[in-house]
């Protein structure tokens, strides 16, 4: 593996997650095939993805120092 990313990016981790609900979702009655599944994983992927850009420009905005595009002070 090259690189690293954020959990939250991960179409594995989501996969699993939507897998476990689906899981326990089945014990409750409840039925979601592969499809919906699969339709699951990437959403919740893309809105992972838009929560951490919103995060990053929340925390940009409220940061204390500012940025500058030289590396003199």
């Amino acid at each position: 593996m090259n690189g690293t990313k954020p959990w939250w990016q991960s179409k594995a981790v989501w996969g699993s997650i939507v897998a476990l609900l689906a899981g326990f979702a089945t014990l409750a009655g409840l039925k979601l095939d592969a499809t919906l599944q699969d339709q699951l994983a990437e959403l919740i992927t893309g809105a992972a993805n838009v929560a951490g850009g919103l995060l990053a420009w929340y925390g940009r905005a409220k940061a204390a120092n500012a940025l500058t595009w030289s590396a003199k002070p």
